[in-house]
């Protein structure tokens, strides 16, 4: 915990020194979206049909069918959403991270930066932590969204209702309150998946079985990270605005 925090610590502070990467961290942001977007897409599509061919039931009985969109956006955007997304990139990204800063470790490509006088700190670990921070609540809101538009699809298996009548009866069950909160905790995702899979590969050990190692742990660390963040999120929620 002290190595990983003043890790922390010192990407943080390459954040906010220069020179500033930016071109490697647009090209960083394009690979990560470009890599996870389809993934991303698939995945909320199938969450949104099957929460509602789920859900449909038990309202019917109820007689409550017409709750079933404002339900189902609450839920999508408020919690499944961010954490579904966040643990697919963890899947995808993190190890991705892991693995290539972990093949640059064991190649001696980290070492000769420092020689030369490149900042690897800031040249490659600061620009994929930034671009996840960044690129992670993107990929939420396009998988709140796909996510809804697979409930729309869900809903008129059964019945015939318009894309305005779903829109409204879905937006309507929302407040600032559902998304204020997502968004936050999705930024901190988007900072942890990109920060464990950097330590885990610039710490790693010599040899090559090494790096399959640090992309395996960075898996399991960040989703572990993922899960504690959205319990904290919940907690400071539910003070926050009394749920």
């Amino acid at each position: 915990m002290g190595n990983i925090l003043l890790f922390t610590v010192n990407v943080v502070k390459q954040l906010f020194s220069g020179p500033f990467e930016h071109k490697e961290l647009i090209k960083q942001g394009y690979q990560i979206g470009n890599k996870t977007l389809p993934l991303i897409a698939i995945t909320g599509f199938i969450m949104g049909l099957v929460l509602s061919l789920q859900s449909r039931p038990v309202l019917v009985d109820f007689g409550a069918q017409s709750l079933l969109p404002g339900m189902i956006a609450v839920s999508i955007i408020r919690e499944i959403g961010p954490v579904i997304t966040a643990l697919l990139c963890a899947g995808k990204i993190s190890s991705g991270i892991g693995a290539e800063l972990g093949a640059m470790k064991v190649t001696e490509q980290l070492d000769a930066m420092e020689v030369s006088g490149t900042k690897p700190l800031n040249f490659v670990v600061a620009s994929r932590v930034l671009a996840t921070t960044l690129l992670v609540p993107i990929l939420v809101f396009f998988a709140d969204a796909v996510g809804l538009l697979g409930s729309f699809v869900a809903v008129n298996m059964h019945e015939s209702m318009s894309v305005r009548l779903f829109m409204s009866q879905a937006f309507n069950s929302l407040s600032f309150s559902d998304v204020i909160p997502a968004t936050i905790k999705s930024v901190f995702f988007g900072f942890f998946i990109g920060l464990i899979g950097a330590y885990k590969g610039y710490h790693t050990d010599k040899g090559t079985e090494s790096v399959g190692i640090s992309a395996n742990s960075a898996v399991v660390t960040a989703s572990l990270v993922i899960f504690i963040i959205d319990l904290i999120a919940v907690q400071v929620s539910d003070i926050i605005y009394g749920f």
